[in-house]
């Protein structure tokens, strides 16, 4: 064991305590125990405290870690470590100062989003009430934390996902695509998904325009009363 470095990644096998590393079979220690993913703060303490080997998996197109293996005397003792410093007043107070800075961001995250949705639809003056209702709509769709919408993603700048995020709503509440019955074609979804998008542009379009609108017939208008 003193020839490998300190934390490595090991790959499981059909044996409980046998692991694949760097092409070979590893057993763990019998003083070893393994502890799940879940609990970041005790993950980086344990890594840092010694050797240990970090289980993982592919999944998808990544792969990911499923928790670690490590010596258990660090383990027991980390660990109680953890739970004398998360009940005590000081930590308390600095959880609630995060939760309050989390909400704050939030909150300003939500008005910044529903004006980039504003923006995005650029109604004429005519049509200015409606495009804040639906920007209501799809801000409530897609910004809650967790709900692993485009809205919640950084890889795009925030006028991108506004966009996007107005295409996908209207893709449900305005087509028949919640219905649709998509061939399991490679790539026939986005088509079907690109065909739609047009579609909405194409509507959105008549409310850009100032055009006159039938509210009783329009599917936008229509979503919006449901």
């Amino acid at each position: 064991m003193d020839a490998v470095p300190s934390e490595f990644q090991v790959w499981p096998t059909m044996r409980a305590r046998e692991f694949r590393h760097d092409g070979q079979f590893v057993t763990v220690p019998a003083d070893w125990v393994f502890v799940p993913s879940g609990d970041p703060g005790l993950t980086r303490r344990l890594k840092a405290a010694g050797e240990c080997w970090i289980v993982v998996r592919r999944r998808k197109n990544r792969i990911e870690s499923t928790g670690l293996w490590t010596l258990a005397e660090n383990v027991g003792r980390i660990r109680e470590e953890l739970e004398k410093e998360r009940t005590s007043p000081e930590y308390l107070k600095k959880l609630e100062a995060a939760r309050r800075a989390r909400i704050a961001r939030q909150d300003a995250y939500v008005v910044e989003f529903r004006q980039a949705v504003v923006d995005f639809l650029a109604f004429a003056p005519r049509y200015e009430e409606m495009a804040w209702d639906i920007a209501d709509a799809v801000t409530d769709q897609a910004v809650p934390v967790g709900s692993g919408t485009v809205a919640r993603t950084q890889r795009i700048p925030l006028e991108k996902r506004a966009e996007a995020a107005v295409i996908a709503w209207m893709r449900h509440q305005t087509t028949d695509y919640d219905h649709r019955v998509i061939a399991r074609i490679r790539g026939e979804r986005r088509n079907v998904r690109r065909e739609l998008a047009g579609e909405s542009r194409k509507l959105l379009g008549k409310y850009r325009q100032g055009a006159d609108v039938d509210p009783e017939t329009c599917p936008l208008a229509r979503a919006l009363k449901s």
